[in-house]
């Protein structure tokens, strides 16, 4: 999960190299979204032995509140 900053835009999505992709955003290597609202600080992220698992759990994240 990545902000821009305090209570800011949130970003949830899935990665197996979460070294890699840190570092695409924070040198706004990756087009879209998270680079439109700056979104590189990562505040939450969780692990997952199967890709299905973390495909799973995407999802139900993305369907939760703010709150």
């Amino acid at each position: 999960m990545l902000s821009n900053k305090k209570n800011g835009t949130l970003y949830i999505g899935m990665t197996n190299d979460l070294e890699r992709k840190m570092f695409e955003h924070k040198h706004k290597l990756v087009e879209g979204f998270t680079e439109k609202y700056g979104l590189d600080k990562l505040i939450y992220f969780e692990q997952f032995q199967y890709v299905n698992d973390a495909i799973k759990r995407e999802k139900q994240l993305k369907n939760w509140n703010r709150q």
